[in-house]
């Protein structure tokens, strides 16, 4: 049984308009979640690279207590992503444990602005040490020495720019929740019955 041109169409638009109703929902999802998306970003993308500049051998509790002892500022890159492990977990601790007030004018901004410019100070002075070594290096080490700092400032960055939104987010949150009270008590002012009954139903 066929349909009509215009069933047809009726039936494309809908589908049209689902899919740009999930997709707006993925994307708000993926807003509202971007911190802790972020953190698993930051925690995993840096050690992942780590273990593929490492390749063969890969990270185990041997070969790590090995890179420690023989840690060198100048050539070791062990610290880059424990720098994002730290990095990482000093900002889930104190989003976790703001609300709404502190994501907007609290702590969590802040203390994100702190951890993130350490680190990329850490990384870019780092960086500057490692690629001005004389010691020779094959082409792909170059490449994922030069990935793995991308990676850890670029994931740095993202951190300071998802905090500035969250903060912003929150903020229009709270200045919604301001006007709403403030109507709510303007209604009850030019109401003075129902400030009357208001009353009444307290003192029962």
């Amino acid at each position: 049984m066929g349909f009509s041109k215009e069933e047809k169409s009726r039936r494309i638009w809908r589908g049209v308009k689902t899919v740009f109703f999930l997709i707006t929902m993925v994307i708000s999802f993926l807003m509202f979640s971007a911190p802790v998306f972020l953190v698993i970003a930051d925690t995993v993308l840096p050690s992942a690279l780590l273990s593929a500049y490492l390749s063969p051998s890969p990270l185990s509790f041997k070969t790590l207590s090995s890179h420690f002892s023989n840690y060198d500022f100048r050539y070791s890159l062990i610290d880059i992503p424990l720098i994002s492990i730290i990095r990482s977990a000093v900002i889930i601790c104190v989003y976790s444990f703001c609300d709404g007030p502190r994501l907007s004018r609290g702590p969590y901004l802040g203390i994100t602005m702190i951890c993130s410019v350490s680190s990329l100070i850490f990384v870019s002075l780092k960086a500057s040490f490692v690629f001005s070594s004389s010691v020779p290096r094959e082409g792909y080490v170059i490449a994922m020495e030069t990935t793995l700092f991308i990676c850890s400032l670029a994931l740095a960055i993202a951190h300071i720019i998802v905090a500035y939104r969250t903060s912003c987010r929150e903020r229009r949150k709270l200045l919604v929740y301001k006007i709403d009270i403030e109507a709510i008590s303007a209604c009850k002012n030019g109401f003075p019955r129902y400030q009357k009954i208001l009353q009444v139903q307290r003192v029962k």
